[in-house]
């Protein structure tokens, strides 16, 4: 299974990827290190994906100017459980996106199946890590060819042209991650 190395452009990380199967799921676990503005950072995230892409469990350690916080989510039908409580405003979304990986953009990709530009716009569960928020955004995907996907945040118009490699991993995020490195 790939072990990946990304670097985080925009938020000067880097991130050490490893997936693994085990009982017929996918688990990762990665371990970002980094420094954004005025913070210093570390975030453990370990994931429990379906043979579908689809997470089923995820787990987010992230010390924030030594500043440590934990967020834990289990998706229980069509719902989803964060930090222990059942979250109405999550039912029904199959994904989620953390803010300073591109793995997660790698998901989707794999689930959607997509061909070629026959856009789908999916509901997200967006955590972002730095800030210690939560909340709900809606993505579009677009396969351009095999190995270039477009992006796009529909709330906030930002777009990107994502590199995928041949695996379905993100290798060039312009501007914010590229892979530097992989074994597979």
């Amino acid at each position: 299974m790939p072990v990946l190395i990304w670097r985080g452009i925009n938020y000067h990380s880097l991130e050490y990827f490893n997936l693994n199967h085990k009982n017929n799921l996918y688990v990762v676990e990665s371990t970002i290190i980094g420094s954004y503005k005025e913070n210093l950072y570390k975030v453990i995230y370990e994931l429990i994906i379906d043979n579908h892409w689809l997470i089923s469990e995820f787990k987010i350690i992230s010390e924030v100017n030594s500043i440590r916080h934990l967020i834990t989510g289990k998706k229980i039908g069509n719902q989803w459980e964060i930090n222990g409580l059942i979250k109405s405003d999550f039912n029904g979304f199959e994904y989620i996106d953390i803010s300073l990986t591109p793995s997660t953009n790698s998901l989707p990709i794999n689930n959607l199946h997509l061909k070629t530009n026959h856009p789908k716009e999916i509901s997200v569960i967006y955590i972002d890590v730095l800030n210690h928020q939560i909340k709900t955004t809606y993505q579009r995907y677009t396969k351009v060819n095999d190995c270039h996907y477009f992006y796009e945040n529909i709330e906030n118009d930002f777009k990107a042209d994502l590199l995928i490699d041949e695996k379905g991993w993100v290798q060039k995020y312009p501007g914010l991650f590229e892979k530097v490195a992989d074994q597979t």
